[in-house]
């Protein structure tokens, strides 16, 4: 097993949960996930925003707004059944896909936004996971959708069950309910669920999330074998170069081992300026390269 960093793809894809995990964990802080909107018009229109990203650096791709029961990916031919086995032919990466798990009990800061069955966390949704062959899920919430922590402890139970592939669960940001984004209990409560990975907002994206209480959620999830994502998913990874850069190292110097940059750029995936700001910040310039020219048929 090598480190996710030095990987070819061709030892990427063959990974399970595990041996991804331990690579991820092995990568030392250097890890870097984009999440883009794959449903809607790109920023090149005859390509996936996935391709884009994993040209200018990203490590995992996660694509969002992904009804995995009716699947409809821009730039990419594909049915219903094939399209992650497209994508990982196209851009040799580990795919992911967010799945929300919607509380309808749900205590709303603004008006609900309502979402697709096959967006939704389920038990259908679940197993076409597997069916599908996805290598990782995030269990999150977009913007308005009423996603809880309390929901999203009960969904990492159900989908441990059901899918083989790594766990990442958490919030970026509110998700319109009334409750506190991330804490240091909620992140013992995912963990103990079964969570691989803790999401966590990055420090400089939500009021009041400090250097402080992310070292804590850090600390504790290392120690429970657990790995910890800091998102920057708040529309930020859309501000200049040094903002993104500044949030990097921030995060990295509290030990974080995956960075997300979100997907409120042009097209639905972070600008590119930003995707390659973020890994020379993370790695520098020859880990950088090493991940973009890097041929996906090794």
């Amino acid at each position: 097993m090598k480190r996710l960093i030095s990987a070819n793809t061709s030892e990427m894809l063959a990974m399970n949960a595990a041996e991804l995990k331990q690579s991820i964990k092995a990568s030392e802080g250097r890890v870097i996930l984009s999440e883009n909107v794959a449903t809607r018009e790109t920023y090149v229109g005859d390509i996936t925003n996935a391709e884009i990203a994993r040209a200018f650096g990203a490590d995992l791709i996660l694509l969002n707004c992904v009804d995995v029961l009716e699947p409809d990916i821009y730039g990419l031919e594909h049915d219903k059944d094939n399209f992650v086995s497209e994508l990982h032919r196209l851009v040799g990466r580990p795919i992911g896909v967010n799945l929300e798990p919607v509380d309808l009990e749900a205590e709303m800061l603004e008006d609900r936004l309502e979402i697709p069955k096959g967006r939704q966390l389920n038990l259908d949704t679940v197993k076409r996971l597997e069916e599908l062959g996805f290598d990782f899920v995030c269990l999150t919430g977009n913007p308005g959708t009423g996603v809880t922590n309390e929901q999203i402890e009960k969904a990492i139970r159900l989908t441990k069950e059901h899918f083989s592939g790594m766990v990442i669960a958490g919030k970026m940001h509110g998700a319109g309910s009334d409750e506190p984004v991330a804490d240091l209990a909620t992140a013992k409560k995912f963990v103990e669920a079964g969570a691989d990975v803790i999401l966590v907002p990055a420090v400089g994206t939500v009021p009041g999330f400090d250097t402080d209480e992310l070292k804590c959620v850090v600390k504790e999830v290392h120690r429970c074998g657990g790995l910890v994502l800091s998102a920057i998913g708040t529309s930020q990874e859309s501000s200049d170069e040094d903002t993104i850069k500044e949030i990097a190292i921030m995060n990295k110097i509290c030990g974080v081992d995956i960075q997300h940059i979100g997907d409120a750029g042009y097209g639905g995936v972070a600008p590119v300026e930003n995707l390659l700001a973020i890994s020379k910040a993370l790695r520098g310039v020859r880990h950088t390269v090493s991940m973009i020219a890097r041929s996906i048929n090794r």
